[in-house]
């Protein structure tokens, strides 16, 4: 059996709470569970990237609980956790202590400013690199952050997605 079957075939409980563990906003896995059957796998990403992009505020807020700040490590034995820990993983290899230390300083100055954590795609990308569009957002206004910030979960969702997939 194919993924694609797996997927349409899964029972709604079981596969929103894969769902979850890729973004957690239940309207979003609610609308991919209800969107079944999916003739193949670009068609379950399109439709989760569709879903994403809907998303409003409150439920992009609702994904942000999920994830720790940048440069911290995610605690615990959930499957969010883990993935958070190997997203971030080349990032936290790749710093020096004064590059943790700035780090630190942005995220408390980004959740100073926005009010809630810095995401950021942190798949393949080093603490520096991170570091810089921290401090690049923090000059953006609280509308053209919240865009921001739900392209970046959207992103995130998109690449666990692939890994649920991936694992069918």
């Amino acid at each position: 059996m194919s993924a694609v079957q797996v997927f349409n075939a899964l029972p709604a409980d079981h596969l929103r709470e894969q769902l979850l563990s890729c973004l957690a906003a239940p309207a979003w896995g609610a609308g991919i569970v209800a969107d079944r059957p999916f003739p193949d796998r670009s068609a379950i990403v399109a439709a989760a990237d569709a879903a994403a992009r809907a998303l409003s505020w409150d439920e992009v807020l609702q994904g942000l609980s999920a994830h720790p700040r940048i440069g911290e490590r995610a605690a615990g034995p959930s499957r969010e956790a883990a993935w958070s820990r190997a997203e971030q993983s080349a990032a936290a290899g790749s710093a020096d202590d004064t590059t943790r230390a700035a780090l630190i300083e942005a995220n408390r100055a980004y959740e100073e400013r926005f009010g809630h954590v810095f995401l950021i795609c942190a798949s393949g990308r080093s603490q520096a690199e991170i570091l810089a569009a921290a401090r690049e957002r923090l000059a953006n206004d609280v509308a053209a952050e919240r865009a921001v910030v739900a392209d970046e979960l959207r992103k995130i969702a998109g690449l666990r997605l692939e890994r649920v997939l991936d694992a069918l």
